[in-house]
């Protein structure tokens, strides 16, 4: 009686093969590209435009001249260079949206996160001083403190936004820090010893990243927007250009009325496209946290399909 022994075949292990089984990587989301290449362009132009332009405050003879080869985006009224003045101004803007944005992430962090993991009193009157910054009327609130307050400058207006955008944020990471506070490897550094503000800062804020830079996004679309309305009514900062100050030079100028389109439609044009870039940051963070949102187009694809099969059967 003869005996057959059977040789299974051994895996590969070579590296082509290894490379070749492995799980292909995951493309950036097109809306993540796009936002990023829009907010890239503009902040690149914010600073390096300042180093290459005139002087945006020089007076010239050529008052309300449209673009041209010595003035690419035309002059105001007075002879000053648009190109000039939009430069400096996008360095301004983004400077005041970063600046708030910082200190609405700081605020929204300490209240929501240290109370929320805490817990007891402090959590409640954390809570109780969210809640009532929350329904303060932001706008309002920024036009009385603007009005009030002669010297206006760069910090000052970054301390005003920046308390009327931390709130809702603040209670987002209270929610979450609720939910992560009771997961077992939180209560495993609890048992071991571990201080609080280690926990915090190891166990619990990396898992609250994604969270904080969709509204780190949020603060500085709602800074610039901010900064932009309350220049645009001469509550802005004083001696620092923005895009909402050549809007209100460009309005205080008549530019309108003069058929002056290159005075005030680059600077609305920038506010709009870095809003949309960073909307669609926003929405690409927005898309990591929740999977829903990250299917969502898959899934409408696939009923798409399925409803065309469905009439071309029938």
């Amino acid at each position: 009686m003869t005996t057959e022994t059977t040789e299974t075949a051994a895996p590969p292990t070579t590296t082509a093969a290894i490379a070749t089984t492995r799980a292909p990587r995951r493309r950036p989301a097109p809306t993540l590209v796009i936002g990023v290449g829009i907010v890239l362009v503009i902040v690149l132009f914010g600073l390096i435009g300042p180093l290459l332009v005139q002087d945006p405050l020089a007076i010239g003879n050529d008052g309300m001249q449209p673009p041209s080869a010595a003035h690419l985006l035309g002059t105001t009224q007075t002879g000053q260079d648009v190109l000039a003045q939009l430069a400096y101004a996008t360095r301004g803007s983004l400077l005041v949206g970063v600046l708030v944005a910082v200190l609405a992430l700081f605020l929204s962090a300490f209240f929501g996160i240290l109370g929320g993991y805490l817990g007891g009193w402090l959590d409640e009157g954390f809570s109780l001083f969210t809640n009532v910054v929350l329904i303060l009327p932001g706008l309002p609130l920024m036009i009385v403190i603007g009005s009030y307050v002669e010297q206006r400058g760069l910090l000052l207006i970054a301390v005003v936004l920046a308390i009327t955008s931390w709130a809702a944020s603040a209670r987002v990471l209270r929610s979450q820090t609720l939910s992560i506070r009771n997961r077992d490897y939180v209560q495993a550094a609890k048992i071991a010893g571990e201080k609080p503000w280690r926990i915090i800062s190891v166990e619990i804020l990396p898992n609250l990243l994604p969270v904080m830079s969709s509204g780190f996004v949020f603060a500085l679309i709602s800074a610039i927007l901010g900064e932009a309305g309350l220049s645009f009514i001469g509550l802005g900062v004083v001696g620092t250009q923005t895009w909402g100050s050549m809007l209100f030079y460009a309005q205080n100028g008549q530019a309108l009325t003069l058929g002056g389109w290159w005075w005030f439609v680059p600077p609305g044009f920038l506010i709009a496209a870095l809003g949309c870039g960073l909307s669609l940051i926003n929405f690409s963070i927005d898309a990591i946290i929740n999977p829903r949102l990250r299917s969502a187009p898959a899934n409408a694809r696939r009923v798409r399909r399925a409803e065309k099969k469905e009439e071309a059967a029938a």
